[in-house]
């Protein structure tokens, strides 16, 4: 059969200089020749690609993805909104089963595990069917949508992270399609799809609200990107890891300032680097700030696809296509970039990144004094450090001056919490004493796609474990360990190894196959150590082989999260507390009380590579994913709604129709200024779609946790936020609920403000509520890097529900922005060098935001006039972040589904 091409070699040949184009804008441009079609996608879009400009350009392009891709905390919700649609559609006569996703979308079901359960072996067992208790209504959801919706496929329960099964195995390089062969692409509503832009195609996240009109068939407008070239040289040094790169690039990119932009990777280092150690830096493209961080196909990329039970075929059409189409990396291209940034990884050091940013580089070594500088200016907390951290001695009772070690002591009460000074809390639980205080570790997680993707950090986690065990270290009884894979792959080759038994031994046993404590699914802790730290008020830490700390997410308890790779996890567990130069001092002594360091359990980098290669088979993957639709019994067993059209269930708290196309009016209503508005939320810098829209636990006292109650649902059954995305009335309440949150307007910390009319103290939910009976609209204030975080389409939406009609900030994060337009919410940006401090703002005046009416354009500037108690006003302009023509349509329609809808019915 023959097959067309969108020729990049053929411009190349007719003087356009294509080669010297980024790899990352060939495929755009190859995108766009291929959906030409002079309506949607134009010779102005063409001309803005052949022409790129590396200094950058206001000019918008066009993006049709290949596929999609989704998790089920963002894809539940867009399963709801495609029901609602169809039910919409239905109301007003349509055919709802024409309904259906464009292209092919894949969800993987990898959100919803949460570690109740951990150090045993029937940990993953009980964290199950806990799971399938608690989601039982969600996943019949998405059964529904299996079997009713064309184009949609689901990855079910326990098999894997989406991706590194995306990586593994639903990535392509190159696709066949109706008589095509064109470059793999994608959009996923994770932002850490970009992880894919290691085996060499192009993705990124995207809100649930972009993806959902992505699947519809609708172009992804987008301004004409910078491409970064990142030069890595040398190689991964001895006692380092691609974690240790990973982090260090981090902090190189988010100082340089990436946000909005394209990464590209070149440079010798390519070489020394395989798929997964870039796909371990590609992943955390959102912690950077950057759109993609893509690596272009080569020899690796091929090898990578043998290694995963590829097709040989395919394999060859994939290096056919890209070495005659200018995809293929050579090594020797002489590419503009925008700007290059260089590594050389040769530098690299035992790293760490903490406690609130990935950004926030630390050096093992320097943890100790970091640690220190951190009490104080985050805290106010004078630190005297433990003398010995390994055997903390205390005086007897009796006052004698002896010491015991905690471990070796056996003690009759069941559960006693004494605080002591300096914020230590002395525990007897049983048979154990110990002390609890600031800088104890009471989470570590190897956990997340991030890391878990990788055999060379996971395996060198297991000979960790091996070498810790051969010496006689135990983890701290009071750390909470778990291990969450990426794939059940990894279960294959660590048990191959017989790696497993060395690190349930140190109690890393399995606890799922998903997105655990990465997410804020770490479960509760052990009732003793939450009553310690919370009697004592003490600032406790997480170690995890993650790529997300903010504050808050991975457990509300935890205030210092601290990101590192998988060994590093393993250690740190086997110390118990993170204030400690591992570099130097011992991570603990032998049962002959003789000193063990880190030197003596890190395996070399030839361990390394010879277990990887006795353990690691074609056939592991082929096993796998062979049956990766299939699902458990418990899956098979899941009785779903059946038919094209999903009846609503009006008791379910887990989901609910959307309101938003409800009644919706054929054509949009004229756009309209805001008048007299009301602030809701006075906010700080780097304020993340954690804390507007938090995806972890809350308790009963919360908006949510009152209307839950209402409905009969106990405390018990709460689950999370990211598991009720598909109810809005949760949602709304849990926007702003993030117990972190500083709302400049109230003394109190978390979802509260204030309400001005009465000068009450109210949550967020119950204010903007207030404010809604008196048609009063509202407005944010924010300061830089506005929404940075999880591509969470409810941080948009409950902004939305909530009456908020325009978030002014110093600037945003790519996809929350887009989030923001495409559900109707103005986002603005204060003028150059200005924010609401500068002008003198303090949140209690009222806002007149005027020039939406008339004349809308990309980055208009709009007229702002705030309004202070005593009449006085201040006057400033601000720019519209609206990007493009069609980001106006979609803001005039109020939403981009409601664009697409309006399609639909007219």
């Amino acid at each position: 059969m023959q097959h067309q091409i969108a020729s990049l070699r053929k411009l190349e040949n007719e003087g356009k200089r294509i080669s010297r184009l980024p790899f990352s804008i060939r495929i755009l441009l190859e995108n766009v020749m291929r959906n030409h079609d002079n309506f949607a996608i134009t010779d102005e879009h063409m001309d803005t690609l052949v022409n790129w400009n590396p200094a950058g350009t206001d000019r918008e392009v066009p993006f049709k993805p290949a596929r999609v891709l989704m998790q089920d905390f963002t894809g539940v919700p867009a399963v709801v909104d495609m029901a609602s649609i169809r039910a919409e559609v239905i109301r007003k006569g349509g055919d709802g089963s024409k309904i259906n996703p464009a292209i092919p979308v894949d969800l993987v079901i990898d959100h919803s595990v949460q570690v109740d359960y951990f150090g045993t072996n029937y940990a993953y067992q009980s964290n199950v069917n806990l799971e399938y208790e608690r989601n039982a209504e969600r996943y019949e959801l998405l059964k529904w949508g299996q079997q009713a919706l064309d184009n949609f496929t689901v990855v079910p329960p326990g098999m894997g992270i989406c991706h590194q099964v995306n990586l593994e195995y639903l990535a392509k390089g190159v696709i066949s399609r109706d008589g095509w062969i064109f470059p793999d692409t994608l959009v996923g509503t994770d932002s850490h799809t970009p992880m894919v832009n290691g085996i060499g195609v192009v993705g990124w996240g995207v809100g649930g609200i972009e993806a959902e009109a992505a699947m519809l068939g609708q172009p992804i407008y987008f301004t004409c990107p910078q491409v970064i070239g990142l030069k890595l040289t040398g190689k991964i040094p001895p006692g380092c890891t691609a974690t240790d790169m990973v982090l260090t690039i981090t902090k190189l990119l988010r100082d340089y300032g990436v946000v909005g932009k394209f990464v590209e990777v070149f440079g010798d280092g390519l070489d020394h680097l395989s798929v997964t150690d870039r796909a371990t830096i590609s992943n955390m493209s959102p912690e950077f700030g950057c759109t993609i961080t893509y690596f272009p196909i080569d020899d690796q990329t091929l090898d990578y696809m043998r290694r995963t039970n590829r097709a040989e075929s395919h394999i060859a059409m994939v290096e056919d296509y890209c070495k005659n189409n200018l995809l293929w990396r050579t090594g020797k291209e002489e590419i503009e970039y925008t700007h290059v940034l260089e590594l050389d990884l040769d530098t690299l050091e035992p790293t760490v990144s903490g406690p609130k940013r990935p950004q926030d580089k630390i050096l093992v070594k320097d943890l100790p004094s970091q640690f220190s500088y951190l009490m104080e200016k985050e805290y106010q907390r004078s630190y005297v450090p433990v003398k010995d951290r390994h055997e903390q001695a205390w005086l007897s009772e009796g006052g004698s001056g002896s010491a015991f070690t905690f471990e070796e002591r056996s003690v009759a009460k069941e559960i006693a919490v004494e605080t002591e000074e300096l914020h230590s809390v002395r525990i007897k639980i049983k048979n154990q004493e110990y002390v609890l205080s600031d800088g104890s570790i009471v989470i570590a997680a190897i956990t997340s796609c991030t890391n878990t993707s990788n055999p060379a950090v996971m395996v060198g986690a297991g000979l960790v474990a091996r070498k810790a065990v051969a010496r006689g270290l135990r983890t701290k009884s009071w750390v909470k360990t778990s291990l969450a894979p990426g794939s059940k792959v990894v279960t294959e080759y660590l048990h191959r190894a017989n790696l497993l038994e060395d690190l349930e031994a140190l109690r890393f046993h399995t606890v799922g196959y998903g997105c655990t404590s990465c997410i804020g699914n770490s479960g509760p802790l052990p009732p003793h150590i939450a009553e310690a730290v919370d009697k004592g008020e003490l600032v406790v830490a997480s170690v995890l082989s993650g790529n997300r700390n903010f504050e808050a997410r991975v457990h509300p308890q935890v205030r210092m999260n601290f990101l590192m790779s998988p060994m590093l996890v393993v250690v740190y567990a086997l110390v118990g507390r993170v204030d400690i130069n591992l570099l130097e001092e011992p991570v603990g002594y032998d049962p002959n009380g003789s000193p063990v360091y880190l030197r003596d359990i890190w395996p070399t980098q030839e361990e390394i590579v010879e277990t990887i290669n006795e353990c690691l088979r074609v056939e592991d993957f082929k096993n796998v994913y062979d049956v990766i639709f299939d699902g458990g019994d418990d899956w098979k067993q899941l009785v779903a709604p059946e038919g094209k059209n999903f009846v609503w269930n009006e008791q379910s708290t887990y989901v609910q129709e959307a309101p938003f196309f409800k009644n919706i009016s054929p054509e949009p209503l004229p756009t309209e200024d805001i008048h007299d508005a009301r602030v809701l939320l006075y906010l700080g810098d780097s304020v993340t779609t954690d804390h507007i829209s938090p995806a972890g636990s809350f308790k009963a006292d919360s908006a949510a946790g009152q209307y839950l109650m209402s409905k009969g649902v106990e405390s018990k059954d709460f689950n999370s936020y990211g598991s009720r995305r598909g109810n809005h009335e949760v949602m709304m309440r849990g926007t702003f609920a993030n117990v972190r949150i500083r709302n400049r307007i109230t003394d109190k910390e978390g979802g509260y403000t204030t309400y001005f009319p009465t000068g009450e103290t109210l949550s967020v939910y119950d204010a903007a509520m207030e404010y809604a009976k008196a048609h009063t609209p509202l407005v944010i204030l924010a300061g830089k890097e506005y929404g940075s975080g999880s591509s969470r389409d409810w941080a948009a939406k409950g902004t939305n529900l909530l009456g908020v009609k325009a978030v002014i900030a110093e600037s945003f994060e790519r996809i929350h922005r887009s989030n923001l337009v495409g559900m109707g919410v103005m986002p603005l940006e204060f003028p150059e060098g200005q924010n609401a401090e500068s002008l003198g703002l303090d949140g209690t005046e009222t806002f007149t935001i005027t020039g939406i009416a008339e004349n809308l354009t990309p980055y208009k500037l709009l007229d702002v006039v705030a309004t202070r108690k005593n009449g006085e006003t201040v006057t400033f302009q601000c720019k519209a972040r609206l990007d493009s023509a069609i980001e106006i349509e979609y803001y005039r329609h109020g939403g981009i589904l409601h664009y697409v809808l309006r399609g639909f019915l007219n």
